[in-house]
């Protein structure tokens, strides 16, 4: 199986090989190798954690190259809410809009607008399979892999439908279709606050292309859109034609509760994916068994938090619901291009294409005899092992040393308690044993 695609990088002229990704990735994807971090791409999740984590800024998250839009003779882009909260209250959305425009694009969309076929979508399928329960969100793609990595025997209680991001593009594509116009013309570019979107879009889960033709990432956009701002001040604000009305419910989309508030039953909302992981293990162990929907969203306070937003979660989630505030006061304006319009064409294709295959990191080897001769062995390894989970050998903890050593990507003697064991009964000099510790850390680390 080939290996994920991933958005995050590791910028090697900046990393000092510090650890602090690698002690807080959630899925162990992170080693130190040769004084850097090195990112394992099947067990990566893109949840954001190390970029977040880093204080050299040594991990940054990949975008297409903006000017890619002009591509394509209609260029549209699709805007999560969490954009909006980026602003302060004196900015309307119809200035962000006005400025979007004059940066090229010919229509802007905004993702929530597909939330209520999305969440209409999501009823449907739990009414009609109500023995899969609990039923999980596939909203987050960072959980969605989670899952396929760490807890792959909940993969199917996935809600094999695409995200609202898809159902939008989905919508904008088939629009300009009806229009006569030809798909090669129709440019789909997606705001993401997170690299987890990214890899959605670059390699999709439980599909085989997806219908956006570009990223840009949250912070870059907001700068653009700052900048515009400041130089078009003293002018009037272009007329935008796009409609901007959203309701309460799909403004709160992107933000925690925002799904599990509309469904029935007993539905947690978690954020966080140490929270996830940890409910998560509840279910897989039957600890948590009367449980009808999981809203499971890898960033602290959701999308509020994504790795990519500028400005602080909880100022971006007190103007958010001011909007929404706003919204309830608003009258939805009649348009002819109402995404309600493509309904039950959005319910037909906002269905997976295929099933989400597993992708255990836990599996020692696809043969059972095999896989079972290795745990023995790496029972063994642990055995000797401190047990401390110091670090210094560039794995994060000694249970991921020994699963490293039991597949042929590590050897027993990066542990230092061991090198120190092995010098003591002169089985290794300590010579060898800084050499090692070069490998691991970086000829910088020891003066050279």
């Amino acid at each position: 199986m080939e290996p994920f695609y991933h958005a995050l990088k590791v910028a090697s002229t900046a990393c000092i090989g510090c650890t602090h990704c690698m002690s807080l990735c959630p899925t162990q994807a992170i080693r130190i190798k040769g004084g850097l971090a090195t990112i394992n791409k099947n067990a990566c999740v893109d949840c954001g954690k190390c970029l977040k984590s880093c204080p050299q800024h040594a991990i940054y998250v990949e975008q297409d190259d903006f000017n890619q839009i002009f591509n394509f003779k209609h260029r549209i882009i699709l805007l999560p809410t969490v954009l909006f909260g980026q602003f302060s209250e004196e900015i309307t959305e119809q200035q962000i809009f006005a400025e979007l425009h004059q940066m090229g694009f010919t229509e802007v969309i905004e993702v929530a607008q597909a939330s209520g076929i999305l969440a209409k979508a999501i009823q449907r399928y739990m009414e009609k399979n109500s023995y899969e329960r609990p039923f999980i969100s596939s909203f987050c793609p960072a959980i969605v892999r989670l899952i396929q990595v760490r807890f792959p025997s909940l993969i199917d209680h996935i809600v094999p439908l695409k995200q609202a991001m898809d159902l939008a593009a989905i919508f904008a594509r088939k629009k300009y279709l009806d229009k006569g116009i030809s798909p090669d013309e129709v440019g789909i570019f997606y705001v993401t606050p997170c690299a987890a979107k990214i890899a959605a879009v670059k390699s999709p889960v439980g599909d085989d292309q997806s219908n956006i033709d570009g990223v840009i990432n949250l912070n870059f956009i907001y700068n653009k859109i700052q900048l515009g701002l400041t130089q078009h001040r003293d002018q009037p604000v272009g007329r935008v034609t796009e409609r901007t009305y959203l309701s309460p419910e799909s403004i709160a989309w992107d933000l925690s509760e925002g799904e599990a508030s509309k469904f029935e039953g007993r539905c947690l909302a978690i954020d966080e994916i140490h929270n996830v992981i940890d409910i998560l293990e509840k279910i897989e162990n039957d600890e948590l068994t009367d449980i009808d929907f999981l809203e499971l969203r890898a960033c602290d306070h959701s999308c509020a938090g994504g790795a990519l937003v500028v400005n602080n979660r909880f100022l971006t989630i007190e103007r958010l619901r001011k909007r929404m505030q706003a919204s309830k006061h608003e009258q939805q304006q009649p348009d002819f291009d109402d995404i309600q319009e493509y309904e039950s064409y959005l319910f037909k294709q906002g269905k997976l294409r295929e099933k989400i295959p597993p992708r255990s990191i836990e599996q020692l080897d696809e043969n059972m005899l095999v896989a079972m001769e290795k745990m023995e062995k790496l029972n063994r390894i642990m055995s000797v092992l401190p047990q401390i989970d110091c670090g210094a050998c560039g794995a994060p903890a000694c249970h991921t040393l020994a699963r490293d050593v039991v597949q042929g990507k590590a050897k027993l003697n990066q542990c230092v308690f061991m090198q120190k064991i092995l010098c003591n009964e002169a089985l290794m000099t300590p010579e060898e044993s800084l050499e090692l510790s070069e490998k691991t850390w970086g000829l910088k680390r020891f003066g050279e």
